[in-house]
């Protein structure tokens, strides 16, 4: 059996028989003429058959020469052509993101991953995950709620922050529903971020409220439809403190019992990855960066739950939409 001749001298030999001489080989290669003459003579000899004829006006493929040129040319381009996806797919960040957290926390932040990060080419698919959960091989990185029971073990997880849970609606509509007490509810139009209506029954479950029935209520794919919906006057959304802070800090949302948040079982917002990526310098710039910018809802959360003391009912909140 033939050993694997010389790459240098493969490639040498590659050049020249493209380029009809050593002097077009030399260039490309960036190399001298008598460098191109040595390798081809390197492989002329480990092969045992010439592969130019050498003439005065310059060189000339053997038969043996030519048949090997195109086997040659055709394995330089599989394995530059393997280069170049590996290269992509080194360069190039999925990302996965639920709607409502992509258009109501990461894509308004998302300008400053690209400039911090420009050897990343990002591109973001605004989507639910199918019933399988994320899937690492359709994405390097998707965002999720951090506590699922069934979730595979080869992911790694990174909460960003919680998901803080109490009822919003515009000052009119509260005006006009004389919203005093929880009670007052009762004869509100409930907005639900999902058809299972888990973010009402989370907060009614949670301050053990009669009369308020989390069945009833209009349906709607998310958190940012429900929201606007809110905005609009149609009901009370349950918000989310840190989905909804751009609302409830300008004032066109405000939320009428302060006091009743709930923290969600759901544990809040987080980042999912292959265990095998994790540590991958694509992975780590994204999971850094969104950590960072996190910060300040982390500590906003903290300082609402410490400052106005909402009930803690983990135990019996149910909340498990998407986000």
């Amino acid at each position: 059996m033939v050993r694997l001749p010389p790459l240098n001298a493969l490639k040498a030999f590659e050049a020249a028989a493209r380029h009809h001489g050593f002097v077009g080989a030399s260039e490309e290669l960036n190399v001298t003429r008598g460098a191109i003459s040595r390798h081809v003579k390197l492989l002329e000899d480990h092969l045992g058959v010439q592969l130019f004829e050498r003439r005065a006006q310059g060189v000339q493929l053997t038969p043996a020469g030519t048949a090997f040129l195109p086997t040659l040319s055709e394995a330089f381009g599989m394995i530059r052509r393997a280069a170049e996806e590996v290269s992509a797919d080194a360069n190039e960040l999925r990302v996965i993101c639920p709607p409502g957290t992509s258009i109501r926390w990461l894509l308004p932040k998302l300008e400053g991953f690209r400039e911090a990060h420009p050897e990343f080419r990002l591109r973001l698919t605004t989507d639910f995950y199918p019933d399988g959960g994320f899937d690492p091989i359709n994405a390097d990185i998707g965002f999720s709620i951090s506590n699922l029971s069934n979730r595979s073990h080869d992911l790694e997880v990174l909460t960003l922050f919680p998901t803080l849970l109490t009822p919003a609606c515009t000052p009119d509509y509260r005006r006009n529903q004389s919203l005093t007490s929880p009670e007052a509810l009762a004869d509100c139009e409930l907005l639900h971020e999902t058809r299972r209506h888990s973010d009402w029954r989370t907060w009614v479950d949670a301050f053990w409220l009669v009369g308020v029935d989390p069945a009833e209520g209009q349906d709607f794919p998310n958190i940012d439809i429900a929201a606007k919906a809110a905005v609009m006057g149609v009901g009370v959304v349950m918000a989310d403190l840190v989905l909804c802070r751009d609302e409830l800090e300008s004032g066109t949302l405000v939320a009428p019992f302060p006091d009743m948040v709930c923290k969600s079982p759901d544990g809040g917002i987080c980042l999912l990855a292959g265990r095998h990526k994790w540590h991958s310098p694509k992975i780590e710039a994204f999971r850094s960066w969104a950590y960072d910018i996190a910060e300040a809802d982390r500590f906003a959360a903290d300082q609402f739950l410490h400052g106005q003391n909402p009930c803690d009912t983990e135990s019996r909140c149910t909340n498990g939409g998407p986000r």
